[in-house]
């Protein structure tokens, strides 16, 4: 077993991130499988009662392509630190309450947006461009919409590569989760 935490050394590395002002610092990227081929999509990845978080609408096709599947692959990639996290995680529910008190926190416009998707789910063709500004609710909505939907990452295998080495061999570690621990092990970069 190993004494290293992946996912609090992940945390550790986001907070450095952000202190480097690294505009990947808060985002990670989310695959998944839809009806018929791969998605992958970037994510707000949140910090959430001391757990890592996505909030995401219910209604769109990455709600559908996560009940699907018990397990989905995230990408954290931090430049200012040259460091990649890629997480094996199964995605747990994060309680409708939790969900709408984060949901205070979202800028305006992405407010009105999950009350557009109540009308025009995400991902949907809509007429124009102008059509889409003129749908978005005037005032910004005070609560969520019941669609608003937030998931726990629990992760079962994290990969870490170190980009910046000063000899230029990459650093790269698999922490797998074994019972009440991580096993680590080298990877050949």
């Amino acid at each position: 077993m190993s004494a290293v935490d992946p996912v609090a050394l992940l945390k550790a590395d986001r907070i450095r991130a952000r202190a480097n002002e690294d505009p990947m610092a808060n985002l990670c990227v989310l695959a998944t499988v839809g009806a018929d081929s791969p998605e992958v999509r970037t994510l707000v990845l949140r910090d959430v009662d001391d757990r890592l978080g996505l909030f995401f609408n219910g209604l769109s096709p990455k709600a559908r392509e996560v009940s699907q599947s018990d397990l989905v692959a995230v990408v954290v990639y931090l430049p200012s630190l040259s460091l990649q996290y890629r997480l094996r995680t199964r995605l747990t529910a994060i309680p409708a309450d939790i969900v709408h008190a984060n949901w205070q926190y979202r800028p305006d416009v992405p407010k009105k947006m999950d009350w557009l998707y109540e009308r025009h789910p995400q991902s949907s063709a809509i007429a124009s461009r102008q059509r889409l500004i003129e749908e978005l609710p005037t005032a910004t909505p005070d609560r969520a919409p019941a669609s608003a939907i937030g998931y726990f990452l629990a992760p079962v295998a994290v990969e870490r590569l170190d980009l910046g080495q000063d000899n230029g061999v990459h650093d790269r570690r698999r922490y797998t989760l074994r019972g009440d621990g991580w096993r680590e092990q080298i990877l050949v970069p």
